[in-house]
């Protein structure tokens, strides 16, 4: 049994990943912004995330962090301007940092970085990534989070602390929100999608399997000095992956064919390039690396994902 602190403990990734390591048998401590908070009864309050956090409360006693606190692109900022970059570094790099030095000070033995697969690329890639892709991340958060990868790996290498970088694909499983979540969405209400003729391979991975992954970088003793990949296994395209929402919705799915350089050139005539981007790139991953490593097999089956995020948004949704 150890003793974890998960940052970010009232997100998504969390609700999944708590439970998962409670039923395991470690003792769970929760890191959160503001008071109130109490995902688990051993919760800290720690403020904002950055270069001057006080994490010695949070780490008292501590074995091992799960850092999945980040700052993620907000709307309302601008994709590539030197201020929504400095915004995610303070949160994100100098955050990472200030919780590394932190936690080997404390005589934490290990810390679980969650970065993303956006710290690789963002735009696609004809060949399957690797966790030996060279990383070309091209957004302020996609920067960050590489940035933040490099400052833990940093102060492990000065300090002894053992460190585990994961990097996921898109997340979905209950309580998805943002794109995924208005993906469902299009499909309850099944009209007529002009997606047919996408062949793309993207990898997903359900939240439930990326908390396995999680769990087995905290306990592997093999785990430490590693970036893995994680994902469900099978890759889908666009179209697979809409008739596969829709049939776990129990809605039929409307797909016709446009030729995808006429839909890219829809798109970008409306102001939505970044959104077909999403659409038709491939971003397919290998992740032998954590299967062979740490022995990890996904808990759940893509089917059976699929049909449990279907469920609880078919109840969140109502009538």
């Amino acid at each position: 049994m150890m003793r974890v602190l998960v940052t970010g403990a009232t997100g998504f990734v969390a609700s999944a990943l708590i439970p998962m390591l409670a039923c395991r048998g470690h003792h769970v401590r929760a890191a959160v912004r503001r008071p109130g908070a109490l995902p688990v009864p051993d919760t800290a309050t720690v403020g904002d995330i950055g270069p001057e956090t006080d994490w010695s409360r949070a780490l008292d006693g501590v074995d091992a962090v799960v850092h999945l606190a980040a700052r993620v692109h907000q709307a309302e900022e601008p994709g590539g301007s030197a201020a929504a970059l400095d915004l995610h570094r303070r949160v994100n790099r100098e955050g990472t940092r200030r919780l590394a030095e932190a936690a080997a000070a404390a005589g934490v033995r290990r810390m679980v970085l969650v970065s993303t697969i956006k710290a690789v690329t963002e735009n696609g890639a004809e060949d399957a990534v690797t966790d030996e892709t060279p990383p070309r991340p091209s957004s302020p958060y996609g920067i960050s989070k590489l940035e933040a990868e490099q400052a833990l790996e940093a102060v492990a290498a000065r300090t002894g602390l053992e460190q585990v970088v994961v990097r996921p694909p898109l997340v979905y499983g209950p309580g998805v929100g943002a794109n995924f979540r208005q993906l469902m969405e299009l499909c309850r209400r099944a009209p007529p999608l002009p997606f047919g003729a996408i062949r793309n391979r993207r990898s997903l991975v359900y939240v439930g399997n990326l908390a396995g992954a999680i769990m087995a970088c905290v306990e592997h003793r093999d785990a430490p000095g590693r970036r893995f990949l994680v994902h469900d296994g099978p890759v889908l395209s666009t179209p697979d992956l809409i008739r596969a929402i829709a049939r776990a919705l129990g809605r039929p799915a409307r797909l016709f064919g446009v030729p995808p350089p006429l839909l890219g050139a829809a798109f970008h005539l409306i102001g939505r390039g970044d959104a077909f981007d999403r659409l038709a790139a491939s971003l397919e991953l290998d992740d032998r690396a954590i299967r062979k490593t740490l022995g990890w097999e996904p808990l759940w089956s893509q089917e059976d994902a699929l049909r449990v995020t279907a469920e609880w948004f078919n109840a969140a949704a109502g009538p």
